[in-house]
């Protein structure tokens, strides 16, 4: 019976005199996911190996869902297989053998199948070197599995023996996520619009690591309150991956309608986005956060164009990514299906930017130029960016 999980992690394992960094973020973030699971369970290191053990209380057996626990993995960055295993704790060479016969019928039935047995031995005390493994193992299924047959080059199904304190034996592997166990790297904020790019970009630096907080612009009466919710559910789509994430509501309209009374309209979604940056920046530093991160990518609109992004840019002193930036908007939105945001960033609710975009927005916008723009604000606007961040809502969305 599987009663445990055996993690993978592959980028983890180059990470030299550090890797103890990166292996106990991923335990933590492990603990963490399976905690909404049912039941209790035993996360460890062992040997270049993360175990996940179902616990059982007052002698009983384990209560829990493997289906449960594989689904809540695979929302773990760090993670590159996950492979439910039964453990063994009479490893003498029989007892595998059984265990392993009897887990590969419960998972394979009696279809036929092509096999090929690998084995690691870290109990070095161990009765049976590696290559003996294989070999007698390999024979023993022939022996109790008629319909299984070798191939050692391309095998439908591999099984794997692990001889440590305990055996492990398994058959099957379900990818992860990859990338790094978020928490291994540092805090930054990211910009997230209603729209389909923005949640696929923290998706994509929480994959590196990179833990998320999020600032969101509301535009209260030209926006709704269902806008609002949209990016709220969606900050919980990718808080499945990322963790909790705190979400800073700012409301924008009167900085919004005050750049549309002063400044050329052809200019508004410009001026806009470097007010925008400016406001999610000092929430960042104020937040400890090290960057920004935005969903553009070069071309996409007006906005995106590299002028207008270096437009942007310019009013920044901390580091903007964007790790979209080189996609085009199928495989922005192919993410964005596998994560499951896609059918909430399509809901037909109009974000603050797409409310005051001009007729026609300049696309080569001169960085000169908007600063002579932006001194036309000069009278109220900085009361206005502080008194925008200081009445920000702060929400903490969880999974």
């Amino acid at each position: 019976m599987v009663r445990a999980f055996l993690i993978k992690y592959a980028e983890i394992g180059i990470k030299g005199k550090n890797r103890y960094v990166f292996e106990n973020a991923l335990v933590r973030r492990v603990s963490e996911r399976l905690e909404r699971c049912e039941g209790k369970f035993l996360v460890q290191k062992e040997q270049g190996r993360i175990y996940v053990e179902a616990q059982a209380e007052d002698g009983s057996s384990p209560v829990f869902d493997p289906d449960e626990v594989i689904e809540a993995l695979t929302h773990v960055f760090g993670i590159a297989h996950i492979c439910p295993v039964v453990l063994v704790e009479d490893k003498t060479f029989d007892h595998v053998c059984q265990a392993l016969v009897e887990h590969m019928k419960d998972v394979l039935g009696d279809k036929p199948f092509t096999f090929k047995v690998f084995a690691k031995r870290s109990d070095k005390e161990y009765e049976m070197q590696s290559p003996e493994i294989c070999v007698e193992a390999g024979s023993y299924i022939i022996d109790h599995m008629p319909q299984a047959r070798v191939d050692v080059h391309d095998p439908e199904v591999k099984v794997y023996v692990e001889i440590r304190q305990r055996a492990y034996v398994y058959v099957t592997s379900i990818k992860g996520p990859g990338g790094m166990p978020v928490g291994s790297s540092d805090r930054s904020m990211l910009l997230l619009s209603g729209g389909i790019d923005s949640p696929v970009a923290g998706y994509m630096m929480a994959k590196r690591g990179v833990r998320i907080e999020a600032v969101y612009f509301h535009a209260p009466p030209y926006t709704s309150e269902r806008a609002k919710q949209k990016v709220v559910d969606l900050a919980r789509l990718i808080s499945e991956y990322t963790g909790p994430i705190q979400l800073h509501v700012v409301n924008f309209t009167d900085i919004q309608l005050y750049i549309y009374d002063k400044c050329p309209h052809d200019e508004l979604t410009i001026l806009m986005r470097r007010y925008m940056m400016r406001i999610a920046e000092r929430i960042a530093k104020e937040r400890h956060c090290l960057s920004l991160i935005t969903g553009e990518s070069v071309g996409q609109v007006a906005s995106q164009t590299m002028q207008s992004l270096a437009a942007t840019n310019a009013v920044c002193t901390m580091p903007v990514f964007r790790p979209l930036i080189a996609f085009d908007k199928n495989d922005i939105i192919e993410i964005a299906q596998k994560i499951n945001t896609f059918e909430t960033s399509i809901q037909p609710f109009e974000d603050c930017c797409t409310i005051f975009v001009a007729k026609h927005p300049v696309t080569k916008p001169d960085i000169e130029k908007m600063e002579n723009s932006e001194k036309l604000l000069a009278e109220k606007i900085d009361q206005m960016l502080q008194e925008a961040i200081d009445g920000r809502e702060i929400l903490d969305v969880r999974p």
